[in-house]
């Protein structure tokens, strides 16, 4: 019994090291992941700001815009 006893034991633990091995790749698959999306995030938020500079921006061409036609007497009211 001894001899299966040591088989079943070299067994566990050879598949212990292969599952061990296998979630250290997948804790390094994860921290890419978490560093790639944290650069993403970055790059969103840039362009979040972007929008918004380019949303005022236009706000006041469309603001000149309205002053030039009143001038020109090209809009009603």
């Amino acid at each position: 019994m001894a001899g299966r006893d040591e088989v079943t034991n070299e067994l566990l633990f050879e598949t212990l090291k292969a599952m061990q091995g296998s979630m250290a790749r997948m804790s390094e698959d994860i921290r890419e992941i978490k560093e790639r999306l944290g650069n993403v995030e970055t790059q969103v938020g840039g362009l979040a700001g972007q929008y918004a500079n380019l949303s005022v921006r236009i706000d006041r061409i469309d603001a000149r815009l309205e002053r030039v036609e009143r001038r020109l007497d090209l809009v009603e009211g």
